[in-house]
C-alpha cells in the first residue's frame, strides 16, 4: 500500500505566517513545552516528550487532513507559537487551538492566527462549527475565544487533561452575514 502525502497549506495574515511544523522548530517547541506556559496544554514536558509532541502535531495533518501550524512573525521570522485545527482521539469535536511561545503573548497573535485557522476550516474544509477547549484557569485563552466571537457553551472532562470549558465559535453564516468579523 502506497503512503499518501498531505500538503500542509501556508496561510498569511497581516503580521503572521502560518506554516507547516518542521524539525527546525524543535528548539522553540521544546522550550515552550519545558516552561510553565505549557501547563494548560499538558506540560511541562522533557525534550523527549516534546519531540514526540512535535511528531504528533505533524502526524495529525497526515491522519486527519488538518492540524496546527507553526506561527511565524512576518517581521523577522520569529517562531511565535502553534495555532490551528485539532481533533485527536478523545476530543469531543474539532477544535481551534492556540499556544503562544514566551515573549509573543499580549500582541494579538493568537486572535489573528485563530481567525485565519477558522477561516481555513470553514472556507476550505467546509466545517460548519468549531469549538475551542480552554482550561478554566486559563483566562488569557478564554479572552482570545471571546475576541473571536466564541461563547462559553459548557464543560468537557478529558481523560488526561481534566475539566475544560467548551467555547463555541460562530457558524460560517454568522461571520459572513454581518456577524463577528473573520479577523476579530
Amino acid at each position: 500500500m502506497a503512503a499518501t502525502t498531505i500538503t500542509i497549506p501556508r496561510l498569511e495574515t497581516e503580521r503572521l505566517i502560518l506554516r507547516a511544523p518542521a524539525l527546525q522548530d524543535f528548539e522553540a517547541f521544546a522550550d515552550f513545552y519545558a516552561s510553565e506556559r505549557a501547563h494548560f496544554v499538558g506540560g511541562p514536558l522533557n525534550r523527549e516528550e516534546s519531540w514526540r509532541m512535535l511528531a504528533m502535531e505533524i502526524g495529525h495533518w497526515q491522519l486527519a487532513g488538518f492540524g496546527r501550524w507553526i506561527v511565524e512573525t512576518r517581521d523577522g521570522g520569529a517562531v511565535a507559537g502553534l495555532v490551528g485545527l485539532f481533533c485527536p482521539e478523545g476530543w469531543p469535536e474539532p477544535e481551534i487551538g492556540w499556544d503562544l511561545f514566551e515573549g509573543h503573548e499580549g500582541k494579538g497573535y493568537a486572535t489573528e492566527a485563530g481567525a485565519a485557522a477558522r477561516a481555513y476550516a470553514y472556507d476550505s474544509l467546509g466545517w460548519d462549527t468549531a469549538v475551542s477547549l480552554v482550561k478554566p484557569a486559563n483566562v488569557a485563552s478564554a479572552r482570545v475565544a471571546e475576541r473571536l466571537g466564541a461563547r462559553l457553551e459548557g464543560m468537557f472532562t478529558h481523560q488526561r487533561h481534566g475539566a475544560m470549558q467548551v467555547w463555541r465559535h460562530p457558524a460560517p453564516a454568522a461571520l459572513s452575514d454581518g456577524g463577528m468579523e473573520a479577523y476579530a
